[in-house]
């Protein structure tokens, strides 16, 4: 017999995560998803006759949730990882440099490559060192990433060449929206902690799949099934149940929302009722992404950041298939496809040296308004609790220690899940 009925809302990384644990401890969990697709924001989708991943979500081998999230449903024959960390980044002229790690320990691995850097001064290089070398500093400050660049005597080459083109996509925020804190924090886990933690990786097979993998192992999952709001004891003081946009309630022992805050703030109504700090100052980030067709074959690359664009990343999945991922995009996600579709080609037949000559065969667009949720710098995040003992929150945007990311969500889910069981083990008991 199971150990309580508890319901997750939201089938996002976050989501599934919860549920996961939540099955293992014994708990009979639905999971309510408003969209038909699963994975959240981690989702694919078929354009065209072709499944494509609603966005290029890569990560990093630092990532060690969401890896170890991938492997327990079953799916660790998917990850592709890099044997180590090789970034290829690309001038708007088509000049190649590349930073990679040496066989070295941290930080120690990467200053050979980044003495060759091409595309920094010399004298820019002494600054970005001086930076690393202050990074717990930026750790402890309340101001954005690009106010402490500038306090650190951050160049004009430095700031295009390696700050933007790395630490815009990780944040998804441009330098000046960015905190430092959080910004610091991928410097010291990421690059400056071992020699293997800055490793890109990815899944070979479109997202949906391990979403849909986690999914199978719950008790039950509720596809199109929006939730609009939670059924309180008469008291007030714990959730009985959820109403489902059909208009039914259903009962349960406890509940996680693993959604995002406007859709927290919608399900809970009157935000006294779940007394979560902050969910007025968030503030969504869009991210595009464009899946390019192409007639030149292999581009010579897995993926490579792109100076002085709009396009910071391309990935090559396929041959004759590249995908350009744009980051802090709010701008880019109001545009028409076509103005979209004609200045990523721009930008990646003149960086890339393979697709100067190449014709566009064809095209998608994939547009997240609301990819990630920002805070100001120095506004603390919400964590999993909440007004009632057994309603959690979950998502990227809580305050898990790293920024909104996949990591994030996972760790979230996870400790949701951990807060519920607690709470319901301290309810049987009194």
């Amino acid at each position: 017999m199971a150990a309580g009925r508890v319901a997750v809302v939201g089938a996002g990384l976050a989501g599934l995560a919860a549920a996961l644990d939540l099955t293992d401890a014994g708990f009979a969990v639905d999971v309510f998803e408003r969209s038909r697709l699963l994975g959240g924001r981690a989702t694919s989708f078929v354009v065209d006759g072709v499944e494509v991943d609603n966005g290029q979500h890569v990560f990093l081998a630092c990532c060690t949730e969401l890896l170890g999230f991938i492997k327990r449903v079953g799916m660790a024959n998917a990850i592709r990882m890099q044997p180590r960390f090789e970034a290829f980044v690309f001038s708007k002229d088509g000049r190649e440099s590349r930073l990679r790690a040496a066989g070295l320990p941290a930080p120690w691995h990467l200053i050979a490559s980044f003495v060759g850097y091409r595309h920094i001064r010399w004298s820019s290089k002494a600054k970005v060192a001086y930076a690393l070398a202050k990074a717990s500093d930026a750790a402890r400050s309340s101001e954005s990433f690009a106010g402490w660049l500038a306090r650190t005597g951050q160049p004009d080459d430095a700031l295009r060449a390696f700050w933007r083109p790395f630490f815009v996509p990780a944040l998804n925020a441009t330098l000046e929206e960015a905190s430092a804190a959080d910004a610091a924090f991928i410097l010291s886990t990421a690059f400056l902690a071992t020699p293997d933690a800055a490793r890109f990786g990815y899944t070979s097979v479109p997202l949906a799949r391990v979403a849909e993998a986690a999914a199978d192992r719950v008790h039950a999952v509720h596809a199109s099934g929006a939730v609009t709001g939670l059924e309180l004891s008469p008291s007030g003081s714990r959730a009985v149940g959820l109403r489902t946009v059909a208009g039914l309630s259903e009962p349960f022992d406890a509940v996680i929302l693993a959604v995002a805050p406007p859709h927290l703030v919608r399900i809970s109504g009157d935000p006294d009722v779940l007394h979560v700090s902050s969910l007025h100052a968030f503030t969504p980030h869009a991210i595009v992404d464009v899946h390019l067709w192409h007639d030149a074959g292999s581009i010579g690359v897995d993926f490579a950041a792109l100076l002085d664009s709009p396009v910071q990343w391309i990935f090559e999945k396929g041959d004759g298939y590249v995908c350009c991922s744009l980051s802090a995009a709010d701008a880019w996600a109001e545009a028409s496809t076509q103005r979209i579709v004609d200045m990523c080609w721009s930008e990646a037949s003149r960086s890339i040296p393979k697709l100067k000559s190449a014709r566009l065969v064809r095209s998608a667009v994939t547009r997240q308004p609301e990819a990630t949720y920002l805070l100001a710098p120095g506004v603390r995040r919400p964590g999993n609790e909440t007004a009632l003992p057994n309603v959690a929150v979950a998502g990227s945007w809580t305050d898990t220690g790293w920024p909104d990311t996949m990591e994030s969500a996972v760790r979230s889910g996870r400790a949701a899940a951990n807060l519920i069981v607690h709470a319901l083990e301290a309810a049987r008991v009194a």
